[in-house]
């Protein structure tokens, strides 16, 4: 925990930790660590999270492109933010004021849609085809509903359209690319419902609704303003825990070793993996079938990892295709050579340039925790000295452990929260 002269917590991060650990102190003896945690958090408003940095706080309107959207969340390296509807009028409430939420999960399924053919025609071909005056709202929403049609065929990674690297200089050159908006194809990928919480709401909520409800972030808003008033993230949560070691309540729970604690949760044998030359959408295609946000790249012995492409990389094939123009096909192992030469040549920070990073069961939590906000990861994967893989650690799985759901606590929470599309994809 940083700390100034005289004892005081310096970031708002250890502040909060500071009131959990008041607490914690004077909890009945006889609760259990785990029970004692919970009935803290549960004390605590969720209004006492720090806010959001400025640079990461960003809503997208609907009549966005999905071309600057990506731009919008790659530039401000989140995955997800909240839309407006850009037709609300200036007084509308938040809950007419938002549609959702847009993710690099779902710009990755509408990707994932256009290499994929519609009876033996995609629909991107069918666009790329068009003349420039005939892209118009009404097509573009003609492609979306196409590609949430029970026509399409499964996604076949090893077709020229799948591999090929023009795929993508002339997909983010298209008219369909440039024109098509957030709000047109909401139906065609997961549109994450608008699931706020209120200041109001506990720690406890929000810990639970990030880790047991697998939701990657939370807006937070005041019922008496029209707008968010925070976005706390899985990430921001790491990093609060971060700054509260060497509290009492967190070195209890943080100096346990991985495997004290059951983790990794997802064993070796059920780890979802892409072998080195496959084709790189493999990876995004298994991301949305099995609803991860990464899969470790395995060598052709299938066990030793070599790299790690998770949900968000889909915006270098995006935001710099010709990177792939000298690739015969991009494979999950040239994906990776691309990328990082490029972030190198461009000087960019980004955690592909980490390589690939392991830990081992006999370290702590603690250790696992600074490692994973230290190099600004979601995920860590296990492996034994010989650099075979034993498992992945998740932020969700962390926060998994430092909570527990009480019988029938959310009750009613989740009634009249908006319902996801009828034609809704994932």
């Amino acid at each position: 925990m940083v700390v100034e002269e005289g004892g005081t917590p310096r970031s708002p991060e250890a502040k909060l930790g500071m009131q959990v650990e008041d607490l914690w102190d004077v909890m009945e003896p006889q609760l259990s660590p785990t029970e004692k945690l919970n009935a803290c958090f549960e004390s605590i408003p969720v209004s006492s999270f720090p806010s959001a940095p400025s640079s990461e706080f960003i809503e997208i309107k609907s009549d966005t492109t999905v071309a600057e959207a990506v731009k919008l969340l790659a530039r401000h390296k989140v995955l997800s933010a909240p839309v407006v509807d850009f037709e609300a009028p200036e007084d509308a409430s938040w809950i007419d004021r938002y549609l959702g939420i847009v993710e690099f999960a779902g710009i990755v399924v509408w990707i994932l849609h256009q290499s994929e053919n519609v009876e033996g025609s995609s629909v991107f071909e069918s666009i790329m085809k068009a003349s420039e005056s005939d892209i118009s709202p009404s097509v573009v929403a003609a492609a979306a509903a196409g590609m949430s049609s029970p026509r399409y065929k499964s996604i076949n990674p090893d077709s020229p359209t799948a591999t090929c690297g023009k795929f993508f200089e002339t997909l983010t050159a298209s008219d369909l690319y440039k024109n098509t908006k957030v709000g047109d194809i909401s139906g065609s990928f997961r549109w994450a419902p608008f699931l706020a919480l209120q200041k109001s709401n506990s720690f406890l909520t929000m810990l639970l609704l990030l880790s047991k409800y697998r939701m990657k972030s939370i807006p937070v808003v005041d019922p008496g303003e029209a707008k968010i008033d925070n976005i706390i993230t899985q990430s921001a949560v790491i990093h609060m825990l971060q700054e509260c070691a060497g509290l009492h309540w967190f070195e209890s729970w943080g100096s346990k070793k991985l495997s004290e604690l059951g983790l990794p949760l997802m064993k070796a044998s059920s780890m979802i993996k892409v072998h080195e030359d496959e084709p790189v959408l493999q990876a995004f295609k298994l991301m949305r079938q099995k609803g991860v946000g990464g899969v470790p790249v395995v060598g052709n012995d299938g066990n030793k990892a070599v790299g790690n492409i998770s949900i968000r990389d889909i915006q270098f094939l995006l935001t710099a295709p010709k990177i792939y123009k000298d690739y015969r096909s991009i494979t999950a192992k040239n994906f990776l050579t691309a990328v990082r030469s490029y972030l190198e040549e461009h000087q960019r920070a980004s955690p592909l340039l980490s390589g690939m990073v392991t830990c081992r069961r006999s370290d702590t939590l603690k250790e696992i925790i600074t490692k994973l906000d230290d190099m600004k990861i979601h995920r860590i994967y296990v492996a034994d000295e010989g650099g075979n893989l034993q498992g992945v650690i998740t932020l969700r799985d962390i926060i998994s452990k430092l909570v527990h759901e009480p019988r029938g606590y959310f009750g009613d929470f989740f009634d009249g929260v908006l319902p996801l599309p009828a034609n809704s994809r994932v």
